[in-house]
Formats: C-alpha cells, structure tokens, sequence
C-alpha cells in the first residue's frame, strides 16, 4: 500500500490486484503493495495465509491468474525466474538449496561471477581471470557472513546454521535491488541464530528486503513495516508496532487477546 510520503518514483518492488487461483481455491487474492527502495518490510500470516504462494509469483514459480508484478516500473509477471533474478529480484529458500559439492568460496564465486557477466570462468583462481572485483566480493562477503573458518571445506559437511548464512551471502553476490528472505533462521539452533540475525541486520540500506517468516521476534526486531496476510489478502498493514498491537492481527493470525506475536502460531504457509 502506498503511503502519501511514499511516491511513485521511490517504488521499486509493487503488485498490483495479484491473484492466482488452483480451481475453486483463490491462494492469492487481489494481492496489492507497494515496497520503496531501502524498505524492511515483512510478510507474515498464518498457515496457509498465501505467503509461499505470494512470493512464488513474485519470483516468477508461479504464474499469476490476474494482476500484475513490477520491479522499478518495470512489469516483469511474465519473465521467467532466472531472468528476474537478472533484474535484481533475487530470493532465499525456506528449505535451504546449495551445491553440496562445492565449498562456500566456490558457491559465492559463482554467483559473483555470474552477476559480473563472467559465469564461464567462475572456477578460476580468484583474482586472476575471475576479477578483482569478483575476488573482493568473495573476500567481503566470506568476512561478513562468519565463513572463513569453513570457506574450503565442502558445503555438504557445514552446520545448518553455517548453511544459512552461505546462502544469504550467495544470494547478495548476486547483485540484488530487492531481496526476498524466506525463512531464513527456520530450523537453525538456537546457538546460531544470533550469527543469522547480526547478519541479516547488517544487510545495505539500499537493498530492498522482503522478509517471510514465522519468528515474531525476528520480525518486530527487523521490520519497519508489515503486511498480514489471512486467506490469501491482505488483512492489514503498518508500521510494525501498529501491526503487533491490532487487535485484527491477533484475532486471526495469533488467535491472542494480548501481548506481541508469538512465532509458534505461524508456520510457513503453503498456498
């Protein structure tokens, strides 16, 4: 939803009416917002709200049933996943996918590689034909992500907790404007969490994030503003604290008659 002091010009991720419907069944229904650059913004609801369904159309999974998805103006509902993820529109997954083969410098290599348009050469000693500024990338984001102690060793043997963080930083090297975080501290233990969360607060302002999740505290921390989804629409959104008081929200989605949301009554949604 557009705010008065937010203009058309600082939108850089918006729906517009997004529907999709699987028979009788409508997931998403008349989905409309409207996300400025640098927003925090989190999408949450309970089980079976839509979330999952949602940001498969955004990412291009799914194909809308109506309406429409624009990235900086730009209506993109019809361009394949891989090509949204060249415009900046790239995601993390509830359910983490990585090469268990490679090793997190392999894996962040290719991915910078690819956003520097030399995916051919990705394999190379870093610094010499990837690039510098392929190189620097790793390096930074290696540091950033608390990976050095584990950047050799094969993605297959890393704690899930290491594995979460590897992919957040694979999905940074690839140049995102706007980030959708999937999940991204579900399943991990609770002693690794706090490397998850610094790193996720630590993301550049000028990155657009979306962030699904079912952790309230993760996100009342991080968001500015939030959007409730109930079957499959949107119910209500607003600055976070608003949302964590409206008696709406814990009516529907915590089924609470007081005190902030609690992460238990809402799982990841399915459609």
């Amino acid at each position: 939803m557009t705010t008065p002091a937010t203009s058309a010009a600082e939108i850089v991720l918006e729906t517009r009416g997004l529907t999709r419907r699987f028979g009788g069944i409508t997931a998403a229904d008349n989905v409309s917002l409207a996300i400025p650059k640098g927003a925090r913004h989190a999408l949450i609801g309970p089980n079976g709200a839509g979330k999952t369904t949602l940001v498969n159309l955004l990412t291009g999974v799914l194909a809308p049933s109506a309406g429409r998805i624009l990235l900086h103006g730009e209506d993109i509902g019809r361009l394949a996943a891989h090509r949204r993820v060249g415009r900046g529109l790239v995601r993390t997954f509830q359910i983490t996918q990585l090469f268990d083969g490679l090793t997190p410098l392999q894996s962040i290599a290719l991915a910078a590689s690819h956003a520097a348009g030399r995916s051919g050469r990705w394999w190379r000693p870093l610094g010499q034909s990837a690039g510098a500024d392929v190189a620097a990338t790793c390096d930074r984001l290696v540091a950033d992500f608390h990976l050095g102690d584990v950047r050799d060793l094969p993605v297959k043997s890393l704690p899930y907790g290491k594995r979460r963080l590897l992919e957040i930083a694979i999905a940074l090297a690839c140049r995102p404007r706007v980030l959708l975080l999937d999940e991204p501290v579900a399943g991990v233990p609770e002693g690794d969490r706090r490397q998850i969360l610094e790193a996720i607060d630590a993301l550049p302002a000028d990155v657009t994030v979306l962030l699904i999740e079912h952790d309230m505290d993760l996100v009342f921390s991080f968001a500015r503003t939030v959007s409730v989804l109930v079957n499959g629409a949107v119910l209500v959104e607003g600055p976070a604290a608003a949302i964590a008081a409206d008696p709406r929200v814990r009516a529907v989605y915590l089924g609470e008659s007081g005190g902030h949301p609690q992460g238990g009554a809402a799982g990841a949604s399915h459609a």
